[in-house]
């Protein structure tokens, strides 16, 4: 099977240009109010997938422990040096498309601002969900092909691509808008079930963001994130889902990328699977599952 293509954050100081000076409080708040809405009150062990330099990871204290995954290690040491080093955080390097955990391992998972990078959604999805125990709570970020200012451009003429089809629309190398009736069936296909949708950005326009307080954009996008129980025509579209049926991983916690295997053994500052012989690096704290030492 071909490997989807990954988008990597390796070197780039994406939270400072971005959100800490990009003029992002609006969306970031917006996105803290949707989290507390959907997060349940408490929890054992979090799945932080795409989780960057930790921006949203605070939002998860009341889990015992979270993972916090992301492909870029940089990333990753930047988190570090936020939230810094404790038993509640593990941070790990890994692919979406092979992540290294014992199916049915974790009761919560969270994926922001991820599913916009992935060029085969279902495949990653469908990771998502093997590493679920039945009940667990997965709460997915998507961006929406279907917003408003893309219907209003393809009515327009000045967009070719239509927002009503259910095919995901690639409009920047490894940026995808999708369609929520798409991500709705990929959910339910892999056995999930669906509890609340948000939605969220209704006022993301530059001249609104200069002209209105912060404060007063982030209380009206509040009131209105509820009508995502009747419709998505924002951006941004928040989904509370949760894993039907499955088990609960019995024991262990990483498993092999490379054949599955979840017999894992600490040594010469790694994990080395006794199924294929494949060692993965842990360094400065974090564990590496991208590829293999050589």
């Amino acid at each position: 099977m071909t490997h989807p293509p990954v988008c990597s954050y390796e070197g780039s100081d994406y939270q400072t240009s971005f959100w800490d000076q990009g003029g992002r409080q609006y969306e970031d708040r917006t996105e803290a109010i949707a989290l507390k809405r959907l997060l349940p009150a408490s929890g054992k062990l979090m799945l932080e997938l795409g989780a960057g330099a930790g921006r949203n990871t605070p939002r998860y204290a009341g889990f015992e422990r979270i993972v916090v995954l992301d492909y870029s290690r940089t990333q990753l040491e930047q988190a570090q040096q936020r939230l810094g080093v404790s038993d509640k955080y593990i941070y790990v390097a890994a692919d979406v498309y092979r992540l290294p955990f014992v199916d049915g391992l974790f009761d919560g998972a969270t994926m922001i601002r991820v599913l916009h990078h992935m060029a085969d959604a279902p495949r990653a999805l469908a990771q998502v969900r093997n590493a679920m125990q039945p009940g667990g709570v997965f709460i997915l970020e998507f961006a929406n092909k279907l917003h408003l200012k893309s219907i209003l451009r393809y009515w327009l003429g000045k967009q070719k691509w239509s927002p009503f089809t259910l095919e995901p629309v690639e409009f920047v190398e490894l940026n995808f808008d999708f369609h929520p009736r798409a991500v709705r069936q990929w959910l339910g296909g892999l056995g999930f079930k669906i509890e609340r949708t948000l939605t969220l950005s209704h006022f993301r326009m530059g001249l609104l963001k200069r002209m209105v307080p912060t404060g007063v954009l982030v209380f009206s996008d509040s009131l209105f994130q509820w009508t995502g129980a009747w419709w998505q025509w924002t951006p941004s579209v928040f989904v509370r889902a949760v894993a039907q049926g499955g088990t609960s991983a019995a024991d262990g916690f990483f498993k092999c990328p490379q054949c599955g295997g979840t017999a894992l053994e600490e040594s010469s500052g790694g994990l080395k699977c006794s199924g294929c012989g494949s060692r993965w690096e842990i360094r400065d704290g974090i564990y590496d599952f991208r590829e293999p030492l050589k």
